[in-house]
């Protein structure tokens, strides 16, 4: 890692530029959304064809437990090793503006991580930390993916307290000095990506306002936080990639070339972005009697009811109802640890609760026979950092930054192995 950032746990990458294609087909959104969406997958490999894609270079998650799975996954392996593909950019960061499709602007920016400065354990204290409990039966399927790839993809977006807006934002008007590396329209209402190199002078700069930021009288004094070990970045969105990402490091610590898996690439965006919205994730649930669940919900905590009143909130749909549940006495401190605590203790197998990004979505896959949906409000932005320097991490799919369309697209690269 460049010197400049060493200390950050953040910093500039050799990063690969997929060349001599359409960037539109190339470019498709992360694995670990429209999981019970096939449809979604179907259509975009349609529009695909036989053009160059990321979509041959990841595993939908949709698609994990399918039986030809291994010969699916040195498939992909396979056609990692077309070297021809990419362009390379040397120890750079890319800044990166993506143009939504509710017509706001996101920024952000490309580079990567030192696993070594990262952690998903409750109650670490690394510089970087994930933000949600992580499911480790999660892990070992995206682990077999990673074990023998040549190349990484990120849709990992990692978050920053910038409030003053230091750190990103300025790069608007700097980008005149870059060189701009693609420009393009995304797939299925993703919007529009430019991306642009910084210069070395701007990257010394980005250094600079970070390592302020790192700052642990600063850290103290802006959480209220005397003794605690500074955090200076939360993992907003792929939290469960990053965990396999630093576990598939582990596995090959110590053995030749572990250093290029000891970092992983993501996109760095502050939390106060004005594009950035904290979407909630609802829970749908699959093949189970509805009906008892609920009625057993209700009896799990005291007092519970039908309706609005004082307490935690949030709301049912089954079978053409829709209604709200009020839980007076939670047991967490948002509504969405009160449910997850539940469900963890009620369903007998977790692959019988999905995790969806959308209300309509989960409203309308709640309402099929068998399913029962529970829609849940949205975590406020500003409790993010406080919560997980504090209690730790949140409970898993607390919250999502803007719907599945607005996700990370796969486009850059980096070589692994």
């Amino acid at each position: 890692m460049n010197p400049l950032f060493e200390a950050l746990g953040f910093g500039p990458a050799d990063i690969l530029i997929p060349q001599n294609c359409d960037l539109s087909r190339w470019s498709v959104v992360a694995c670990d959304q429209y999981t019970s969406q096939p449809e979604y997958w179907a259509r975009v490999a349609d529009y695909v064809g036989d053009a160059p894609s990321s979509l041959n270079l990841v595993f939908p998650e949709s698609q994990l437990n399918r039986p030809d799975r291994e010969e699916r996954i040195r498939e992909i392996n396979r056609t990692m090793e077309d070297s021809d593909r990419f362009r390379l950019l040397e120890d750079s960061l890319i800044y990166v503006e993506r143009w939504l499709d509710n017509g706001r602007l996101r920024r952000g920016l490309v580079g990567v991580i030192d696993l070594e400065r990262y952690e998903y354990t409750p109650g670490n204290a690394a510089l970087i930390r994930a933000t949600e409990g992580t499911v480790l039966s999660r892990i070992p399927p995206r682990v077999a993916v990673r074990r023998n790839a040549a190349l990484e993809l990120p849709h990992i977006l990692m978050l920053l307290d910038d409030a003053d807006c230091q750190v990103i934002e300025h790069l608007t008007a700097e980008s005149g000095e870059m060189e701009q590396v693609y420009d393009f329209d995304l797939m299925e209402r993703g919007g529009h990506i430019t991306g642009y190199r910084l210069t070395e002078a701007q990257m010394e700069d980005v250094a600079a306002q970070l390592t302020a930021l790192a700052d642990p009288a600063l850290f103290e004094a802006k959480y209220n936080a005397p003794g605690r070990a500074p955090m200076l970045f939360a993992i907003g969105d792929g939290n469960h990639s990053l965990a396999s990402a630093k576990a598939a490091y582990e596995e090959k610590k110590g053995q030749p070339g572990a250093e290029l898996a000891r970092y992983a690439l993501v996109e760095l965006g502050n939390l106060h972005d004005e594009s950035l919205e904290f979407e909630a994730i609802h829970r749908v649930c699959f093949g189970v009697d509805g009906h008892a669940l609920l009625n057993d919900l209700l009896a799990h905590y005291p007092g519970a009811h039908l309706g609005a009143g004082e307490g935690q909130s949030f709301r049912y749909v089954l079978a053409g109802e829709e209604e709200v549940v009020t839980v007076p006495h939670p047991t967490s401190q948002l509504a969405v640890g009160t449910l997850q605590s539940f469900l963890d203790g009620w369903l007998p197998d977790a692959s019988m609760v999905d995790y969806i990004h959308g209300e309509d979505v989960a409203r309308e896959l709640g309402s099929r026979p068998g399913n029962i949906a529970f829609l849940l409000p949205a975590m406020g932005k500003d409790e993010l950092f406080p919560t997980v320097i504090f209690d730790g991490v949140l409970p898993r799919k607390t919250f999502s930054m803007g719907e599945a369309h607005d996700k990370r697209f796969y486009l850059e690269a980096r070589r692994i192995r």
